[in-house]
């Protein structure tokens, strides 16, 4: 049973990886009872809850004669009883008498999105890192295009990539995935200039900035802020000659004010620079008067950067008709950039979420990221969430939720704290999960959560009984793949984790203490070891053999989903990311060393593909 906490939803005391009860020091309790303030107050009347949840056929008593106004628009009067057959969605309930109080009503289909016996493989990739000879120095959407056109044609089902989200637009370019400005809105960077309209018309000038931005390529190290010099003198050209679009009116009355507020953020930043804390006061605040004068002065440039979104919107659309697409969801966004400054009432600005010390970062970790204060996301009926939430879906067929423990509790570390002095928080996991649950059915598409780490008792357990897959990797698993749960995905690393080729040379011991690391030696030996129980190789086997083996016996996984990163089949020795290292490691900025040409020609993703589609067959 999970342990108790007090009225913010603090937990005094937590069980650590090893099963040892711990306790949280009395200055952590205090400093985060002080960022959430006032703790929400026990409810006096029904009508004090600001959201309820029912599951689709299911009814709810109700204390008054209310005006029920479903997500349509359609209004009615209801008296003792929530009618059974309402649709799934969010709909408003207010007491017929007043409509100064009202209550966001969930209804929810109960589970996420899992089609029966599901049984599918596919690649997943860092696409920054997945380069072709028309890149400009970076994968892009086109590229992506690309590769789920070629998994398709092996066999694929899926592919995962990694956060695509919006950063800050200005140098230096943000360069983690998993630190975005907004988890709502994409990154330019990732747009293929040449398949912009209008691009024909620029003639030399495109040229010349393909040229230099192809000449990138030659160098495994991404050079991000190069590419958005590049991208954006090209953007702006394009933007100069455009002359206006249906389409593009269209998705601007679509996104209504969301994508407005995020255009004037850019346009602010880009002015008064990266930290919204410190610009002009009457810009600080979305609702502020000062910025409608600004976003009057500044039309065009707020107009620029919301025709980047729809371009982008195009783009991630067309590459993801031939294999569903699996987004990645980071556990937050920058305390800088415009989720943050959009939602500041609702942050708690001087936290930030991490993990505690667990066996294999025994300091814990803090990733810098603000948390959501629990009561105050909720008072807001989860908007951020469900925005959120759909926005990523758009063109998905599954969502992977980083650190998905994060919809039961997080981490929160103090300001100028070690990560080992926080505290968890609880947030309500069965009104997130059931906003997740309405957005995966509308959308058709699968759940994914990372549930490595500390996981709290019958966490799993509620997760598989959402249809929430978990997240298996052969690292940390004990039994073969084999004895996997069938609701789960199945994987043998991540990209904070070392590669089989980087385990099985002994490449990545190698490159930690290159970079200044003190590496876990044991670790990467029981890794290892792990390789040869499962592959059933020689300790002294070639590389490309061990992986062969090794993702042979994955693919007998019972899970419903298994996942060959591209840095296996390319027998890559670097790991995308290498938390905590003190020296100069090229994290979330190392390209493969094989272009996506190269890739579809190579023989051992062909045969990694082979090896992989008697799941299917076999189904």
């Amino acid at each position: 049973m999970p342990l108790k906490s007090d009225a913010y939803g603090i937990q005094a005391a937590y069980e650590d990886a090893a099963g040892k009860k711990r306790r949280v020091s009395k200055g952590a309790l205090a400093r985060i009872k002080t960022s959430m303030g006032q703790p929400p107050s026990p409810a006096s009347s029904w009508w004090d809850d600001s959201v309820k949840v029912i599951r689709q056929g299911e009814s709810l008593p109700l204390h008054a004669a209310s005006t029920l106004t479903l997500e349509d628009g359609s209004v009615s009067t209801v008296t003792d009883r929530l009618p059974r057959d309402l649709p799934v969605g969010y709909h408003r309930l207010a007491p017929s008498d007043s409509a100064d109080i009202s209550v966001r009503l969930i209804v929810t289909p109960g589970r996420c999105h899992l089609p029966d016996d599901l049984r599918i493989w596919g690649w997943s990739a860092q696409l920054y890192a997945t380069r072709s000879q028309t890149s400009w120095g970076m994968g892009d959407l086109a590229d992506l295009r690309r590769l789920t056109s070629w998994a398709r044609s092996l066999g694929a089902g899926l592919f995962l990539i990694n956060p695509l989200h919006a950063t800050q637009p200005l140098l230096p370019q943000e360069g983690s995935p998993y630190s975005p400005s907004s988890r709502r809105y994409l990154n330019p960077l990732y747009l293929r200039i040449e398949e912009v309209s209008g691009s024909g018309r620029l003639g030399q000038d495109l040229a010349r900035l393909a040229a230099l931005g192809h000449a990138l390529n030659e160098d495994r190290h991404i050079d991000r802020d190069r590419v958005f010099q590049l991208k954006q003198e090209a953007l702006q050209l394009l933007w100069s000659h455009f002359d206006g679009d249906q389409d593009f009116d269209f998705f601007q009355r679509q996104e209504g004010d969301s994508l407005r507020q995020f255009a004037l953020f850019c346009c602010v930043a880009e002015k008064h620079g990266a930290n919204w804390h410190e610009w002009p006061p009457e810009y600080r605040r979305p609702d502020q008067a000062g910025l409608a004068a600004f976003g009057a002065a500044e039309a065009d440039r707020v107009q620029f950067h919301m025709w980047l979104q729809w371009l982008l919107n195009q783009q991630l659309k067309r590459a993801a008709t031939s294999v569903p697409l699996m987004q990645d969801l980071p556990i937050g966004f920058s305390p800088d950039g415009a989720d943050a400054w959009l939602w500041q009432d609702l942050i708690a600005a001087d936290m930030t979420v991490g993990a505690p010390p667990d066996l294999y970062n025994t300091t814990g970790q803090d990733w810098g990221l603000p948390p959501f204060i629990p009561h105050k996301l909720r008072s807001a009926g989860y908007e951020p969430f469900r925005q959120t939430i759909r926005s990523i879906l758009r063109y998905a067929g599954g969502i992977r939720i980083d650190h998905v423990m994060g919809l039961f509790r997080l981490w929160w570390v103090p300001n100028g704290c070690q990560p080992k002095d926080g505290a968890f928080v609880r947030y309500s996991a069965e009104e997130l999960l059931a906003i997740l649950a309405v957005e995966s059915q509308r959308a058709e598409a699968i759940v994914v959560g990372e549930d490595l780490g500390t996981v709290e008792e019958g966490v799993r357990e509620m997760l598989a009984e959402q249809n929430v897959l978990s997240y298996r990797l052969l690292w940390f698993e004990k039994g073969p793949p084999s004895e996997y749960p069938e609701k789960a995905l199945a994987a043998v690393t991540t990209h904070d984790l070392p590669t089989l080729a980087g385990v099985w040379t002994g490449a990545d011991l190698e490159m930690q203490r290159e970079y200044g690391m003190t590496p876990n030696q044991a670790m990467q030996e029981e890794f290892r070891q792990k390789i040869v129980e499962t592959s059933g190789v020689d300790s002294d086997a070639d590389v490309a053999l061990a992986i062969m083996k090794t993702v042979e016996q994955l693919s007998n996984a019972p899970s419903a989903v298994v996942l060959a990163e591209l840095e296996t089949a390319g027998a890559v020795n670097e790991r995308p990311n290498m938390p905590s290292v003190s020296g100069t490691y090229p994290n979330w900025s190392l390209a493969l060393p094989t272009t996506i040409e190269e890739l579809e020609s190579a023989d051992l993703p062909r045969r990694l593909a082979q090896v992989l589609n008697r799941r299917t067959e076999q189904a």
